[in-house]
């Protein structure tokens, strides 16, 4: 390569990065120069776990956000949220402005305005009483007034809680101490049969199956030996089968002396299959070592239905040290280790403690609410609707499910 032709490498190279050094200082100078239009809500603080997206904070924009993300409001404090857009002129700038995530949120105090103990009962009645919080794992719950557990009457108190935010929540109400009512034989006599109230298998099908619905039952070892050929005749679609559980609050764990028979039995038949577990788990932890527990006793069968996490120790909430937002984040973990190995993941509870307790989660639902319209509002992908079932294949009674596809 000659001398003249390395010139004109060299002078091609400079020009060629004059060039880029060129259009960054035109691009800086655009950016700069852009017209910038944001105007944002006059109330920066949002509430603790709250959803919010970066469009929820801004009233007016010249131009298009680039990633309308959801902000992660689950830590208290300041937070700079930063964002590109494309303005109307077509240049995307960028823009940021700072909110506050606060807790406003009193404690949940589960009680009325009257309790009822029995005399001489050895409780301590302040942690007898659900007493839990959006955000502080262990608010504080105090009973203010003087009672007696070994004295019957009739006591004027007040529960009150707080956070460590400074939210308070006080409930009035009358502790009811009452003596122990004697056991007394009575003769027998003949009465007349009482009539079971049960509902029948059939007539859920009949009232609620549709082209998108789906009509089962779940099963554990209070059912017995289930005669699955029955319950396929029935037109039973699916059995949502206990797989176990632990007998505590990190203790071992157990199969469900019914699970190998009901799962063996319900695949024989081509009846789908999911399955359930009862918990105690009390961190994330925990809740994942459940979870892998769980895939390691399905591993060998046809599980083409959820897998559910089944928590309800509500009467030793207290003892959890957990915050509402602490328990939903352990669900979640638990759901989503199962969905990882590919199975679809379901959080079990009662229509009243979704609604009062449990916080907004990804996780799709299994609602219990018995009755024959629920009048839950939130969404959800199986209702168990009664536990008075009866359906042929079963001597007592059993849960009816709907599953909505």
């Amino acid at each position: 390569m000659n001398d003249k032709t390395k010139k004109i490498i060299i002078i091609v190279c400079l020009s060629i990065i004059l060039l880029f050094l060129l259009a960054g200082l035109i691009y800086i100078i655009r950016i700069k120069t852009a017209k910038i239009e944001v105007k944002l809500i006059s109330n920066l603080q949002v509430e603790f776990n709250d959803s919010k997206k970066i469009s929820d904070f801004i009233t007016n924009i010249n131009g298009t956000i680039k990633d309308n993300r959801t902000i992660n409001t689950t830590k208290l404090g300041p937070q700079t949220i930063s964002f590109k857009y494309k303005n109307d002129d077509g240049i995307t700038v960028p823009y940021s402005f700072e909110i506050e995530v606060v807790d406003t949120t009193e404690p949940l105090i589960w009680l009325t305005n009257s309790y009822t103990v029995l005399k001489g009962s050895e409780v301590d009645l302040a942690n007898e009483i659900l007493c839990g919080d959006n955000y502080d794992n262990k608010p504080k719950c105090i009973i203010e007034g003087e009672y007696d557990l070994n004295t019957a009457g009739d006591y004027e108190l007040v529960y009150r809680a707080t956070d460590k935010n400074g939210n308070t929540e006080e409930q009035p109400f009358t502790l009811h101490v009452v003596e122990p009512q004697p056991v007394t034989e009575t003769p027998t006599e003949p009465q007349e049969p009482v009539e079971e109230n049960v509902t029948l298998f059939s007539d859920v099908v009949k009232n609620y199956k549709t082209k998108n619905t789906k009509i089962g039952i779940d099963i554990s070892k209070w059912q017995g030996k289930v005669d699955f050929a029955k319950l396929k005749a029935a037109g039973v679609e699916f059995v949502m089968i206990r797989v176990g559980g632990t007998r505590g609050l990190n203790d071992e764990y157990f199969v469900d002396n019914q699970f190998e028979r009901n799962i063996k039995e319900a695949n024989k038949h081509n009846i789908d299959v999911g399955v359930y577990f009862y918990s105690y788990s009390n961190t994330t932890k925990a809740a994942i070592k459940d979870a892998r527990w769980v895939l390691k006793q399905i591993k060998d069968y046809e599980v083409t239905m959820p897998i559910a996490f089944d928590w309800e120790n509500w009467k030793y909430f207290n003892e959890y040290n957990l915050s509402f937002f602490g328990l939903t984040s352990m669900a979640d973990s638990f759901l989503n280790e199962v969905e990882k190995a590919g199975y679809e993941g379901l959080l079990y509870s009662s229509k009243t403690y979704l609604e009062n307790v449990w916080m907004p989660t990804k996780h799709d639902i299994w609602l219990a609410h018995y009755t024959n319209q629920t009048t839950y509002n939130g969404n959800y992908k199986m209702w168990q609707l009664c536990e008075n079932g009866k359906v042929d294949g079963i001597e007592g009674m059993v849960d009816i499910d709907i599953w909505y596809q």
